[in-house]
């Protein structure tokens, strides 16, 4: 029995298709049922461990803040992701102010550490006269 020429193409092109959609499924299915996390779109890309403390000898708190998507034990992620997304190097030390020796004693502290998009934060800071370039850039997550 011959078969038509152009019927047979489209009945290839059907074959061929569902074989490739069933591949796709069947590749979807093991990426997922693998728990990959790394691959996941919304994994963040900042997570940052926040301690700050009112005065010395104060009880210092402690949250964790991730950005993009925003999340956290921080009170309010969302508007700390805003600031901290919005300022310009954020954790960047601010120029000329490498050592300050005066720090009053009921200045507040902060530190930061964790990633952000990939880099390495490990940053200090004092809400006083030496550390208020770098606290008023960031100084609202603080609170």
């Amino acid at each position: 029995m011959m078969m038509n020429t152009p019927r047979a193409r489209t009945r290839a092109r059907s074959i061929l298709m569902t074989a490739i959609c069933a591949a796709v499924v069947t590749a979807c299915a093991s990426t997922h049922s693998a728990g990959g996390n790394a691959a996941s779109p919304r994994a963040a890309k900042v997570s940052l461990a926040i301690q700050v403390t009112g005065k010395p000898g104060a009880k210092p708190e402690h949250w964790t803040l991730r950005c993009d998507p925003a999340g956290g034990t921080h009170p309010d992620p969302q508007a700390a992701c805003d600031v901290l997304l919005h300022a310009w190097s954020p954790f960047a030390a601010v120029p000329g102010h490498l050592a300050c020796p005066m720090i009053p004693a009921g200045a507040k502290t902060a530190t930061v550490k964790g990633t952000w998009f990939g880099k390495h934060v490990d940053a200090s800071f004092v809400q006083s006269r030496c550390g208020r370039l770098s606290w008023s850039k960031v100084g609202q997550i603080f609170n």
